[in-house]
């Protein structure tokens, strides 16, 4: 607006950014917009966090049911920035600075080192601007078994046998998948995140205004009810539920009928009593904290050692290893690559 009316000229139609900006609303029309995407505030200048940093961030925050922490973990991200060494804050980088605010936050202040900020950190991406904090940079070592290095990148990343083309070919080929150009790029690039997309198991990030899989369910009456770890197949009927197929007489009311309920307890009771099932010593293994499981590393009927990694879960783009709390046979593998886990949900049972 500045230069209206004067003899400076732009070369553009200022008029046309009108054209693209439709587009995105139309674009966008089914999704929520986080308040934070639209929100102008001084915490920038110490806790740089850029936008498309900021929404992956509290996506995965509300996905993981901890959005309560962002508050917190905004403001221990200015530390782990000053002490970081002042690599600019774009990504990766960015990514690196909450991760390790965020286990700053939830493990306590360097009890957990994130493994993108400490090899910066310590060197292996390069130099930063401003030599890091001397205790941070020996928490990190320490925690990541690794020295501080001013070896160059390139040459670093030449001798990582998990990086190239052999590499994501490798990848490709474990998963049946074609070996192509674009293929061999997105497994180079994502690791196991881009082999979940590409064999359709990646989930669909976003916050719709409706819940289309709630919608989609209520119009068909179709539910998948899980009980004790066992999961039914439901059909919800006027008058009748469909449960694994087989069909059963229902009748709604509203409230709950205490003098119904026990009077089915007491028929139940009469009933014969059914065998007892061989007692024996079963482990459950339960997830730490919310996550996505990126890698099962055992399977059922496996023998298993105590310590031994036996998952992979990702939170925040980090990588936990779940171990095994003792020697034992996996008996049963609860979870799916791909699948999205809440704290203490099941993982695996060894017996």
């Amino acid at each position: 607006h500045a230069l209206r009316n004067t003899d400076f000229d732009l070369g553009i139609d200022i008029k046309k950014i009108r054209e693209p900006e439709a587009v995105l609303q139309d674009c966008m029309k089914d999704y929520i917009i986080p308040p934070e995407a639209m929100t102008v505030t001084p915490e920038i200048v110490f806790s740089p966090l850029p936008g498309g940093a900021l929404t992956a961030n509290t996506q995965m925050l509300r996905d993981n049911n901890l959005m309560d922490k962002y508050p917190a973990i905004v403001e221990a991200m200015a530390e782990t920035v000053a002490k970081g060494g002042y690599g600019t804050s774009v990504t990766p980088v960015s990514q690196f600075y909450f991760q390790q605010a965020f286990n700053n936050v939830m493990f306590g202040p360097w009890k957990k080192i994130a493994e993108g900020y400490g090899k910066m950190v310590l060197g292996y991406f390069g130099k930063t601007p401003v030599a890091p904090d001397p205790q941070v940079v020996k928490a990190c070592s320490e925690a990541m078994g690794l020295k501080p290095t001013t070896e160059k990148v390139v040459d670093i990343n030449e001798k990582d046998p998990k990086k190239g083309v052999a590499a994501a070919k490798a990848m490709l080929e474990k998963e049946g998948l074609p070996i192509t150009d674009e293929n061999i790029f997105i497994a180079a690039s994502c690791k196991e995140k881009g082999i979940l997309f590409l064999t359709g198991k990646s989930q669909v990030n976003g916050m719709y205004k409706i819940n289309r899989e709630e919608e989609a369910a209520k119009k068909k009456g179709e539910y998948t009810v899980t009980v004790n770890g066992k999961a039914y197949g439901v059909k919800l009927g006027k008058d009748n539920a469909t449960v694994n197929g087989v069909s059963y007489p229902l009748n709604v009311g509203f409230g709950i009928d205490e003098k119904a309920i026990e009077a089915s307890k007491a028929v139940a009771s009469d009933a014969p009593a059914a065998a007892a099932a061989p007692s024996h010593e079963a482990v459950t293994v339960k997830a730490p904290m919310p996550g996505l499981i990126l890698r099962i590393e055992v399977k059922e009927g496996q023998k298993v050692s105590k310590n031994q990694v036996v998952m992979i879960m990702e939170a925040m783009k980090m990588e936990n290893e779940i171990f095994a709390p003792c020697d034992g046979v996996v008996t049963k593998i609860s979870v799916s690559q791909g699948q999205q886990m809440q704290s203490d949900d099941e993982l695996l049972v060894i017996a």
